[in-house]
């Protein structure tokens, strides 16, 4: 099927669709080869399942993707004009995938677990992700606040970390037996030399601006912080990779 129109009904709809957000949001959209492929490669782990294929987007005088045969979807030919669109970016993509989302995890979580809270910048967000997975987490929790993580930024920004992550939301922190800390730059926080990372480690990462300043705390949440010089914090998500990072290196991965 070809639209070229912004005012086809079909692409309106679509684009109603896929403006949902947070908790609402139903569908999400891959864009571009990359993305797409990062998410074949782990379709049949519980992440990767959790998107499922709807509908094929191909920019207009694009060849077919091989995934489009293999998925054997419904084609949607988009104009330069609506893909540039769907994509919010100057150059569209040749290949989009539309993919309905399944239900969150449920359970108890596992051994490693990223936590974010009003973390609000897709991209921040995205690049958390990326680092926890890199390291071997393999769950985030995203508290209030937090921007939506199939937000194409968020997507973009993880390169495909959403597909090896469980991803629940929750309204508050879910304390458990695991050890839990939170990263905080303020007096009397841990130093992350003297912090034990072993075992069923849960880490929590507050908002880019005032951190955890309004956010009450479980008494069983330890405060860590990262010794800096000449600055006053880092990057949520910079800080995240130093810890996610410093945990796999005492465990010799």
């Amino acid at each position: 099927m070809q639209i070229t129109s912004k005012a086809n009904p079909r692409f309106k709809s679509l684009r109603e669709t896929l403006n949902s957000g947070g908790g609402k949001r139903s569908r999400t959209l891959l864009l571009g080869e990359k993305l797409i492929e990062a998410w074949a490669e782990q379709r049949g782990t519980a992440a990767g399942a959790r998107l499922r294929p709807e509908r094929w987007l191909r920019l207009e005088g694009a060849r077919p993707h091989p995934l489009e045969r293999e998925l054997d979807l419904e084609t949607w030919e988009l104009g330069e004009a609506l893909m540039r669109e769907l994509a919010e970016a100057a150059s569209p993509p040749r290949h989009a995938l539309l993919a309905t989302l399944g239900p969150e995890p449920s359970g108890p979580l596992p051994g490693r677990v990223i936590g974010a809270w009003g973390i609000q910048d897709p991209g921040n967000l995205g690049a958390l992700l990326r680092a926890a997975a890199a390291f071997g987490f393999q769950e985030a929790l995203l508290g209030p606040g937090c921007t939506d993580p199939f937000h194409p930024r968020s997507l973009r920004g993880s390169m495909g970390a959403a597909f090896l992550l469980g991803l629940r939301r929750c309204t508050e922190v879910p304390m458990d037996g695991g050890t839990w800390y939170a990263l905080d730059a303020s007096p009397g926080a841990l130093p992350l030399a003297d912090a034990n990372l072993s075992g069923r480690l849960r880490l929590l990462v507050g908002n880019e601006g005032h951190g955890w300043a309004q956010v009450e705390l479980p008494g069983g949440v330890q405060r860590l912080a990262i010794p800096t010089q000449g600055v006053e914090s880092l990057n949520a998500a910079v800080a995240a990779g130093i810890v996610c990072y410093e945990m796999a290196r005492r465990e010799g991965r």
